[in-house]
């Protein structure tokens, strides 16, 4: 007679990062915002163009020859990258975090978030040490494959990796939960930004740029942070939940729903349609103004930013730099705007309610857009630059609503893995906000309209997109009852005697361990997130003088 004994769960698995009873769930927040904050840095990619744009001339970019085609620029070391090449990394980097979140979403969910965050930062990671090399050999396509294909592989595993998990530690201000995380994301580029350049200038040399040292450097960085942040992961147990808290069913919001439904049947119901559609249109409507917004404030307003009434066409190359600092500043301040309204948003939404907040992003968003042009047309920055600004956090707000939006539709059991999907929303955003601002602009400026209007019909059109994202939105209703997962459908966990028993039997007060680890494990993320703040906010205040 033979005996089976089962095998142990191995240490990436997710039965080992089950929490214990004393876990305090206050510590998962900084372990998702460790990986955000590093990947994050996608957003920031651009502070390497113009020093690869002169990798072989080092202080002047080499042209290549004019008969060069294209396959021959991937693997040319003789001549220098353009940026319009090099600015395909971010095409790959949005694309890829699209589909790779739609494509391992429901792997995820089976394998936990201490495995998929550790791929997550071999990918990233990886795929730095793989840029570095192309850099070195001045290969392009090793770019594009190391940072752009496998770091972006790596983006979509470490975005969606807190997601589900963050929901389920907080079921009760689920909004607030992945605000803080998806907060990272945006807030990336602010710490690796400075850092890349600091790092850059250290490096350079008579011979060398100082990017692929830097990129070494930052993904050895990168590679402990993330690495903390996956093995800080915990999942709550099956029958845990917030001490005092209510389980959705009992209350009283048709729009919350604590009962769940599979990953392959969400994407067929009109709800995730509905959901995918608003957030497609309210992301190309912001990624259009994030992408133009340095050149609309400076072509709008020209001389006027520093006191000229000169159109933008008609100054001098002194009084362009002043102007370029200026619009540098208003980046800036479109970034602080991006991550407060992914933090911001998304907790208010705790208590408005998630439809509601993505009406007020569009309602709001249709006004604000319109209004653009009129608000340049007054000749004073204030009203602009706050409209604007608002946009931008409506543009972040949706990305960290959301993900709370899905769970009140389909539950927790799989919004990881259903998120993952909605994702390529982004990934579609991301190619057709840009082209239809960009190809908009240029149109109206060959038909022969002056620079500073060439943007009026471009913002009017995307309030458009906006009225359509509303109506989407609008339409959204609960989930029908047949589309439940079969343990669900019965009736609801809050009525079911066995559900009723495993709730009654759960610990209610919150844990109080490790009260030093905490303030730890948050001073890791906040420190380097508050520099960041602190540096942006001094490129800003040049705008604001």
């Amino acid at each position: 007679m033979s005996v089976t004994i089962a095998a142990e769960p191995g240490f990436f698995s997710r039965e080992r990062t089950v929490a214990a009873p004393s876990f305090n769930r206050w510590l998962v927040p900084p372990a998702a915002l460790a990986i955000h904050l590093c990947i994050g840095m996608a957003y920031g990619f651009s502070v390497f163009w113009l020093p690869l744009s002169r990798a072989v001339g080092i202080t002047q970019p080499v042209a290549c020859p004019a008969e060069m085609g294209f396959l021959g620029s991937l693997v040319a070391t003789g001549c220098d990258w353009k940026i319009s090449q090099l600015g395909w990394m971010y095409t790959l980097f949005f694309v890829l975090l699209g589909c790779s979140a739609a494509v391992w979403g429901g792997w995820l969910e089976r394998a936990g978030p201490r495995k998929a965050g550790l791929v997550s930062a071999l990918c990233w990671c990886g795929g730095l040490l793989i840029s570095a090399l192309g850099v070195s050999l001045h290969q392009l396509w090793m770019l594009w494959l190391g940072s752009g294909v496998i770091g972006g592989i790596g983006l979509g595993l470490g975005y969606i990796s807190p997601v589900s998990t963050l929901i389920k530690w907080f079921p009760d201000r689920r909004g607030m939960a992945t605000g803080m995380a998806i907060m990272g994301f945006g807030g990336g580029a602010m710490i690796g930004a400075p850092l890349a350049d600091w790092l850059m200038r250290q490096f350079a040399s008579p011979t060398s740029v100082g990017v692929w040292q830097t990129f070494v450097a930052m993904a050895l960085i990168y590679a402990v942070f993330m690495t903390a942040g996956a093995l800080g992961y915990r999942v709550p147990r099956e029958d845990w939940k917030p001490a005092g808290w209510t389980p959705p069913a009992t209350t009283k919001s048709a729009m919350v729903s604590s009962r769940n439904v599979d990953l392959g049947v969400a994407t067929r119901t009109p709800q995730f349609w509905l959901i995918w559609a608003a957030l497609c249109l309210n992301v190309s409507a912001g990624i259009g103004v994030i992408g133009m917004a340095s050149p609309m404030l400076q072509e709008m307003f020209g001389g006027r930013l520093i006191g000229l009434d000169i159109p933008f066409g008609q100054l001098d190359a002194a009084q362009k730099a002043q102007i370029a600092a200026i619009a540098a500043g208003f980046t800036g301040l479109l970034s602080l705007c991006n991550i407060g309204g992914r933090f911001l948003w998304a907790t208010s939404s705790d208590k408005l309610g998630r439809k509601l907040t993505f009406a007020i992003f569009f309602l709001l968003g249709i006004v604000l857009y319109a209004a653009v042009p009129t608000l340049a047309g007054l000749g004073t920055t204030l009203f602009f630059v706050l409209a604007v600004g608002i946009i931008i956090s409506m543009y972040g707000g949706g990305f960290a609503t959301v993900p709370a939006y899905l769970a009140d539709m389909f539950g927790t059991k799989m919004v990881g893995a259903i998120h993952g999907r909605l994702l390529t929303a982004w990934a579609t955003a991301g190619i057709l906000g840009p082209v239809l601002v960009n190809y908009l602009r240029e149109y109206q400026i060959a038909a022969g309209l002056p620079n500073a209007q060439a943007y009026n019909q471009t913002m009017y059109i995307l309030a458009g997109l906006l009225v359509l994202g509303l109506i989407c939105n609008l339409l959204v209703r609960p989930v029908a009852a047949r589309h439940y997962m079969a343990e669900d459908k019965a009736a609801p966990a809050a009525v079911r005697p066995e559900a009723q028993a495993s709730l009654a039997a759960t610990p209610t007060a919150e844990p109080t361990a490790s009260p030093v680890l905490v303030v730890l494990a948050w001073a890791a993320v906040g420190v380097p997130l508050a520099v960041g703040v602190l540096i942006t906010l001094q490129k800003t205040a040049i705008l604001l003088h």
